[in-house]
């Protein structure tokens, strides 16, 4: 003889027959009610709005079957999310999913409220751990995204570093979420194991620059791209002092955006490397501010942090090829197709000790047309020659453009006519 059912029994009972007798009816006014309500889920394509509508159906199936046995909460809650396609997690956001949660509890309660109030209580109840449960779905798809993030992060600061990149890099640097725009430089120095990269991503983002972090033991590399210029305001001011077009801020230069996230590395060299036009080509960066890092010390009063380009003496008696046609392309072509008479001017210049009335004497030229000729060089190649580290930086361009040419040094006019 079975034991009689207590009245309770029976009357929950029949709240589960009758809740599974509605189930469509449910699901239906769940779907017309998200297309009512919310503006994102009309606009999403069929195969995802059928994925959210398998959801919401899964989620009133498991409310069931929790109202039937509630110690089945941690599962049942979870399994809500366990029928949709993993390409969802990416189409809508957590604050989406919570509007999905609300629209369904909101069916689901004006439905059975007027049956029962444990019902009701139940609905609200059972919507807390889905919410809970939603929570940690999106938790655990955001470390993984981290997770994943790091690797690939890492990946492309290493192609980058050693110039080994492919044709899939820009499509892994977009997979980033890189937001710089346009030209880009590579910093690097040394840290500690423990950086806070955090702290770094948030310093650039203020100085208005998007970053790529690797650290490689006690090697810090930072990967600089400028984020994208923010639209003039056309009600803005035009004459404001450090203004760019329309009163927007003027962006700052790299070496500026690198002397505010030095406070984020260790104490020693940092080395900043020259502007490229793109982060697809800062490989060339990254090997010039390599090739720094490794002679900084040889320059005892050397700022922090240094462009690459003020080692290129160092580099260049390194071995550093790349610094050899720096010098070379920037500094001794441009002056030789410009005139012989500029560059056997800096020469001489540089030859007899920067003095003007010696460079003079042995051009037979009045020391005022010198000073004519320095500031001509200047102007042409961007570096003064009457300062002590620019000049050493000419001298070591002459002597390597000479050694290019077979050795051969620019004969001058009036010293062959001398001789």
């Amino acid at each position: 003889m079975q034991p009689e059912s207590s009245p309770m029994d029976r009357t929950k009972s029949q709240e589960l027959a009758w809740l599974r007798t509605i189930t469509g009816e449910l699901s239906t006014r769940t779907i017309t009610r998200l297309d009512d309500t919310l503006p994102w889920y009309g606009n999403m394509p069929p195969s995802r709005r059928s994925a959210i509508g398998l959801v919401a159906q899964t989620g009133i199936s498991s409310f069931i079957q929790w109202y039937e046995d509630p110690t089945s909460t941690p599962w049942i809650a979870s399994d809500v999310f366990s029928a949709a396609p993993r390409e969802l997690l990416r189409s809508i956001s957590l604050q989406e999913t919570l509007q999905l949660i609300r629209v369904v509890v909101s069916v689901v309660e004006d439905r059975v409220a007027p049956k029962s109030e444990a019902l009701r209580e139940a609905v609200l109840h059972y919507s807390r751990d889905v919410a809970f449960a939603a929570a940690d779905v999106y938790a655990r798809a955001a470390e993984a995204r981290g997770l994943w993030d790091a690797r690939l992060e890492a990946l492309v600061v290493d192609s980058i570093l050693t110039g080994e990149s492919d044709d899939e890099l820009p499509s892994r640097i977009a997979a980033l979420g890189w937001h710089g725009d346009g030209e880009a430089a590579v910093l690097v120095g040394t840290a500690e194991r423990f950086v806070d990269v955090d702290q770094l991503r948030r310093s650039a983002r203020h100085a208005g620059a998007d970053v790529l972090i690797g650290l490689q033991g006690t090697r810090l590399v930072l990967v600089l791209g400028r984020l994208d210029a923010p639209q003039p305001d056309a009600t803005a001011g035009s004459g404001a002092v450090g203004s760019g077009a329309g009163g927007a801020p003027a962006p700052l230069s790299f070496l500026e955006i690198a002397q505010r996230l030095a406070d984020g590395f260790s104490d020693g060299p940092l080395v900043l490397g020259p502007t490229v036009d793109n982060l697809v080509d800062a490989s060339r960066s990254a090997r010039a501010a390599l090739a720094g890092v490794a002679v900084a010390r040889s320059w005892r009063h050397a700022p922090r942090p240094v462009p690459a380009d003020d080692l290129l003496p160092e580099r260049a008696l390194a071995g550093d090829g790349l610094a050899r046609r720096t010098l070379i392309e920037q500094i001794y072509e441009p002056l030789a197709a410009h005139s012989g008479e500029l560059l056997e001017t800096l020469w001489c210049y540089l030859d007899n000790g920067r003095s003007l009335e010696a460079t003079a004497r042995e051009l037979f030229v009045h020391p005022n047309t010198v000073r004519y000729r320095l500031k001509k060089v200047s102007d042409v190649i961007g570096w003064n020659a009457t300062g002590a580290r620019e000049a050493l930086i000419l001298q070591s361009a002459l002597i390597a453009g000479s050694i290019a040419q077979h050795g051969r040094r620019p004969p001058s006019s009036k010293r062959d006519a001398n001789r």
